[in-house]
């Protein structure tokens, strides 16, 4: 596909550079914070973030929303489209999202584990850029459902369904918008140390891997009583 002879690969490879070098700080302080298990019993690394970067999250471009504006809970997964646990997590979120109409989840783009899945993340950028957020929902549900490396041909496979030309989503994908967006979400994941994918962002605290569906819901409940994951 075209965006791979243009700067793409290689603007893949820097931005992961970015993720290793800024993000190392912060990650050092993760251990648990507040002592919350996973859904098989195990503890999850967990800290309290930086209220002023964890403020700037909504004002990122490209996020994918699903939920009312108003709900009273934002939980943002940070994922890599080639990460098997964000298969689980993507799941998880769909029943979170059914089940919780109070619920809001922010999907942020967080690619660091392949140049492949950039080149899926820029399509998916490209999708909410032109189609919005139902759109790349649905397209975030499809590819962590497809098996095997996903990467961009893959990916524009897949949002082929959703009625935009191939090479639409090639131009918009390659756009400045696009790579600016996708550059500035990975900036956020290394600025507050999510090392790992999937992470996840409520309220101020940072979690280290997929909690499961029970634990995460348990986590939002307790932020709605006491204003933090654990009470």
């Amino acid at each position: 596909m075209t965006i791979d002879r243009r700067t793409f690969l290689t603007g893949a490879v820097s931005l992961a550079s970015l993720v290793a070098s800024s993000g190392t700080s912060v990650a050092q302080g993760y251990g648990q914070t507040f002592k919350v298990d996973n859904d098989d019993g195990r503890p999850i690394a967990n800290t309290r973030l930086p209220g002023e970067i964890v403020g700037e999250i909504p004002a990122l471009k490209g996020v994918t929303y699903v939920g009312a504006r108003e709900a009273e809970i934002t939980l943002y997964e940070f994922f890599d489209y080639n990460c098997p646990y964000c298969r689980k997590a993507a799941v998880d979120m769909v029943s979170l999202a059914a089940s919780d109409a109070a619920l809001r989840i922010g999907l942020v783009n967080n690619p660091i584990l392949s140049p492949q899945s950039a080149q899926a993340a820029k399509v998916a950028l490209a999708i909410q850029r032109k189609l919005g957020s139902a759109a790349a929902w649905t397209l975030y549900q499809r590819l962590l459902a497809k098996p095997g490396k996903i990467d961009g041909s893959g990916a524009l496979q897949v949002a082929a369904p959703l009625g935009v030309s191939a090479s639409e989503i090639e131009t918009i994908a390659d756009s400045d918008e696009v790579r600016l967006a996708l550059r500035a979400q990975m900036r956020m994941a290394a600025d507050l140390g999510l090392v790992a994918t999937p992470s996840y962002v409520l309220g101020n605290t940072g979690l280290l891997g997929h909690p499961g569906a029970k634990s995460l819901a348990r986590m939002i409940g307790a932020m709605r009583r006491c204003d933090q994951i654990a009470c």
